[in-house]
């Protein structure tokens, strides 16, 4: 059985912050009253609106601003598509754009109709043209199931939807198009003043360029080096060199792409040759991959940061701060016109070798530096790279010869799929590329364990148990030791969430002797460790579990890994709870939140909530108790059947329950946790932290007591790792 839908990474009604994620403006919005009039009008009255026009026209930034004047109860969330390649992506990218973390098997759709069946919140979906077949379908689909939806899409056509009003947007006036053209030279050339002898140049200059905001943009930063006049002279040159057989029916058009291929002309041949190299990424890059996949070949490394810098100066790149430092792009008309250029070259297949070869490295990076104290900073760096590596792994599949490097670069990522919450796409890429033959058993035998441990974590049991068995058996085959253990390992994962122990622990207990003896020690070892605690608390053995918890504490510690360490503590602080140690309890539960939220590992952060709750009532405050298991209840669908359907998960939440309706009565009780379940997983976990702990309306404080340690016999609430990063 597949398990439901994904949940918010972050809370839309978060204090003090806007809802959404639409990024800042960084420089002045000129001109366009009257368009943003139009659009304002359209936008009261149409649940879908399209802004269309060729590329460079400013479509993507008036629909940002004019999103930016909206304040939807629920937020603005922008979802940029030009990078994305793959149509089956489209709905894992709303995901990620409205910040969802998912956990399940269910289908993207879904997920994005639960989450916004109570929701009132704008879309704005940029850059959709090349995947409108794709895009058409979802957004129709989201429209008539979710009345408090609605879209602003920016293309180059329509997405042709029922309801959809269209808002062609034609070039800037010359009025307008000068002040652009001002305001950016400025901005880019402090200290430069135009004089009045300069008016008649550069309203000259915007007419040529047929007020294209992109094209003026790229002419206004060559006020660095040339005065109007001079880049007058230049781009009337470029007209008569550009005009002819080849030129568009639409004039905005050549207009464009004559001011692309005037700057192009006017750079040196290695800045030509940069920008033709770097149409190979997708969305941001960073100076490192610049310089290994763009240099050599008249292109030194060394040489690559001056020539970056220069392309910067001429507005061709931009610089953005990310969380993964100083990153770089290209819009997509520029990124377009490079690519053209990389092709006419006859280089375009070496440098895209090269791209891809570059993040199969930092894949291989990742997972080494996942069991080290830098894994948040490998979350974040793989987060960035997302569109990059989904294109390497697109140029892998397609390949003829790549199906090895695609099988290699899925399975070498696991713990971005799973310590990361992107199990449902990761396991998109896995069985794409299990789907291949090849004739690398090692890469296979990775890419299927892989996949077996995703469908494990999803619940769907039958595709885990055909995935983990073929690669067992692949494995005694070839005589792959790693491969066998991992596979044996999964497969008591399996039989844990099944509720089968002795096989659990058997299979587990044989799985941790072979890692042993190859000498394999990372953060999947130690998660097998806490899964063996798991089985051995679930048969009555809690000293064992706690042994087994402190070893793998011991080994986080001295190596600075937190993933594991988040599950070893889940289960000492279930023993501090048994020994009435509630305030060491707390401590461990709330260190473990704290990891869990910031990996966005729902299932960590669900199940810490709902120990925190049973540590709660037995501090004596009730009404705090049912609040959270409310918060918790939100929780569960994202993460699959509450509490896994267990007897041994479902234990702790019932003592919990009890006790909160003996002291509240089933009336007070049931308002708690109605306050609880209207609580956003980021208010949720603030509350759980004490950040924003309040009492729920109208209750009255509870004293707090301490109860006598509970049965030794209850079952421990050990984490099984069936969702987003945990194990199990």
């Amino acid at each position: 059985m597949r398990r439901s839908h994904g949940s918010e990474r972050s809370d839309a009604g978060a204090a003090g912050r806007r809802p959404g994620n639409l990024p800042l403006e960084l420089d002045a919005f000129v001109g366009r009253s009257a368009e943003l009039a139009r659009l304002a009008e359209a936008l009261d009255t149409a649940r879908l609106v399209t802004v269309t026009g060729p590329g460079g026209v400013g479509k993507s930034r008036l629909a940002a601003h004019a999103a930016a004047r909206l304040r939807p109860r629920d937020g603005v969330w922008l979802v940029e598509l030009a990078a994305l390649r793959d149509p089956d992506l489209v709905g894992y990218a709303v995901l990620e754009a409205l910040g969802l973390t998912d956990h399940t098997g269910r289908p993207p759709r879904e997920i994005l109709l639960e989450h916004l069946a109570e929701r009132r919140l704008l879309l704005v979906l940029d850059g959709f043209e090349h995947l409108v077949d794709a895009c058409a379908p979802l957004v129709g689909e989201l429209l008539r199931r979710s009345a408090g939806l609605r879209v602003l899409a920016a293309g180059r056509r329509p997405l042709s939807v029922d309801g959809e009003r269209v808002l062609p947007l034609a070039p800037l006036g010359g009025r307008e198009a000068a002040e652009l053209f001002e305001e950016r030279a400025a901005a880019g050339t402090p200290g430069l003043t135009l004089h009045d002898g300069d008016r008649a140049d550069v309203e000259e200059i915007c007419r040529r360029l047929d007020g294209v905001p992109l094209a003026v943009e790229l002419a206004a930063g060559r006020l660095r080096t040339l005065s109007p006049a001079q880049l007058l002279a230049r781009l009337d040159d470029r007209f008569r060199l550009l005009t002819g057989g080849g030129r568009d029916a639409l004039p905005r058009h050549q207009a464009l792409r004559t001011a692309i291929g005037w700057s192009h002309e006017l750079c040196t041949p290695q800045e030509r040759l940069l920008w033709a190299r770097l149409s190979v990424f997708a969305g941001q890059f960073d100076l490192e991959a610049v310089e290994y996949v763009c240099g050599g070949g008249g292109l030194h490394p060394d040489n690559i940061l001056d020539v970056l810098d220069e392309l910067l100066a001429q507005s061709v790149v931009t610089r953005e701060e990310t969380p993964a430092g100083v990153r770089y792009r290209m819009l997509d008309t520029i990124g377009a016109y490079g690519a053209d250029w990389l092709d006419a070259l006859g280089d375009g297949d070496r440098l895209r070798r090269r791209h891809r070869d570059w993040y199969m490295g930092l894949a291989t990076w990742g997972e080494l530096d996942w069991f080290s104290p830098r894994q948040h900073e490998v979350a974040a760096r793989v987060e960035a790279e997302l569109p990059n590596l989904r294109r390497a792994l697109e140029h892998c599949l397609e390949e003829p010869d790549g199906g090895h490097l695609g099988q290699y670069l899925a399975g070498t990522l696991w713990f971005y799929w799973v310590g990361c919450g992107r199990l449902s796409e990761g396991r998109h890429w896995l069985e794409r590329s299990v789907d291949l033959e090849t004739a690398h058993e090692r890469s296979r035998l990775k890419a299927l364990w892989v996949l077996g441990y995703v469908a494990v974590l999803q619940g769907d049991t039958v595709p885990a148990f055909a995935a983990l068995h073929e690669c067992r058996e692949r494995a005694e085959r070839s005589g792959n030791a790693a491969a066998l253990a991992y596979a044996e390992h999964r497969t008591g994962c399996l039989a844990l969430v099944t509720d089968d122990m002795p096989r659990a622990e058997m299979l587990l207990r044989s799985a941790l002797a072979r890692y042993h003896r190859i000498g394999e020690l990372n953060s999947n070892v130690l998660m097998g460790q806490v899964e063996l605690a798991m089985a051995r608390a679930f048969q009555g053995d809690l000293p064992a579990a706690v042994r087994l918890c402190e070893e793998v504490r011991r080994v986080c510690e001295r190596h600075g890994e937190r993933w594991a360490l988040t599950y070893a503590q889940y289960v000492l602080a279930y023993a501090a709870w048994t020994e009435g140690d509630l305030a060491g309890a707390r401590r461990l539960l709330t260190g473990c939140l704290d990891i869990s939220h910031d990996f966005h590992d729902l299932l960590g952060t669900v199940l810490v909530v709902e120990l925190l709750a049973l540590v709660t009532v037995a501090e004596g405050d009730a009404e705090e108790a049912a609040v959270l298991q409310g918060s918790a209840s939100r929780m569960w669908p994202a993460v699959g059947l509450p509490l896994f359907g267990s007897a041994h998960y479902n234990a702790p939440h019932e003592l919990c329950e009890t006790t909160a309706r003996e002291r509240l009565g089933d009336e007070r009780y049931e308002e708690c946790v109605r306050v609880g379940a209207r609580l956003g997983r980021q208010a949720a976990v603030g509350r759980a932290l004490g950040h924003t702990r309040r009492r729920a309306p109208g209750a009255p404080l509870v004293p707090r007591c301490v109860p006598a340690p509970p049965d030794a016999r209850q079952p421990a609430a050990s984490p099984t790792h069936k969702g987003g990063e945990a194990t199990g």
